[in-house]
């Protein structure tokens, strides 16, 4: 295996935006590497940075699945198994629970929203180290019955199905391929423009902007449960986004384009 890039090409996929390591280990395996292929423009930069040259760096976007919209059924379904009314107001996030990943802004906007629409309820789906002190933070904030943990979440579908709008408080992203996969079901999206998001959202038009703050959340919460245009607006916009730049198919095609590319420059160095 330690070999086999001088038989054949080798590709690393890079999804991160962190610094490569500097130890020699890994500075021969990434001089082994014929072509990094990074996910987003913030990636690629990222291996710039680190001493790759930008010949050696294409990228592809990562891509999501274009699914027919949910029905009015399958919506009511999905909340009758969160044991969400339908009066009720939804948010929801689908993420790992690591700090960069800023669930603790949206448990900090909802008794700002809550004051003004007492209807609203969020639903955190995953799981990791920040689970109990996300859930004290509910608690604390008198949020435990307006919060949902389901835990790692193995169809995830039937979280989107649920929700009302899409909620992406993130410090640190590589591309965003859930707040994608929200956009492409249709769902109004709030998120912040943090590491590669500025490359999946265009403030206004596909979702609303905030910084990774509470109070700025909560506004554009506020916005989105006031404004059923503006919901439908970015519904619109957003999903068309993600059909014509985040596809599953464009990611394929790409990489297929990328790995043509390789073999070419082989075949005629």
């Amino acid at each position: 295996m330690a070999r086999a890039h001088k038989r054949v090409p080798l590709l690393l996929s890079r999804r991160i935006g962190f610094p490569l390591q500097k130890n020699s280990v890994s500075k021969a395996r990434f001089r082994a590497v014929a072509r990094f292929v990074a996910n987003s423009k913030d990636v690629a930069q990222s291996l710039i940075d680190s001493g790759i040259g930008a010949e050696r760096i294409s990228i592809v976007n990562e891509g999501v699945e274009i699914l027919p919209l949910r029905s009015p059924e399958q919506r009511s379904i999905a909340r009758k198994y969160w044991g969400v009314r339908e009066n009720e107001f939804l948010f929801g996030c689908v993420s790992v629970f690591v700090p960069e990943k800023g669930q603790r802004h949206l448990i900090e906007a909802l008794p700002l929203v809550r004051a003004l629409h007492p209807e609203a309820r969020l639903l955190l789906a995953g799981d990791g180290a920040c689970r109990p002190e996300l859930e004290t933070l509910a608690r604390r904030l008198g949020q435990q019955e307006a919060v949902l943990f389901p835990g790692f979440v193995k169809d995830v579908e039937q979280v989107y199905a649920a929700l009302d709008a899409f909620v992406f408080p993130s410090e640190f992203e590589g591309l965003g391929t859930a707040l994608q996969a929200a956009m492409a079901a249709g769902l109004p999206c709030i998120s912040t423009m943090r590491g590669a998001l500025s490359e999946v959202v265009d403030s206004e038009r596909t979702a609303l902007v905030a910084q990774p703050i509470g109070k700025e959340f909560a506004i554009m919460m506020l916005r989105l449960l006031n404004d059923v245009v503006l919901r439908k607006n970015l519904s619109l916009a957003g999903r068309q986004e993600v059909q014509q730049r985040f596809s599953a198919e464009r990611m394929v095609e790409n990489t297929l384009r990328v790995y043509r590319d390789v073999l070419n420059k082989i075949a005629t160095a």
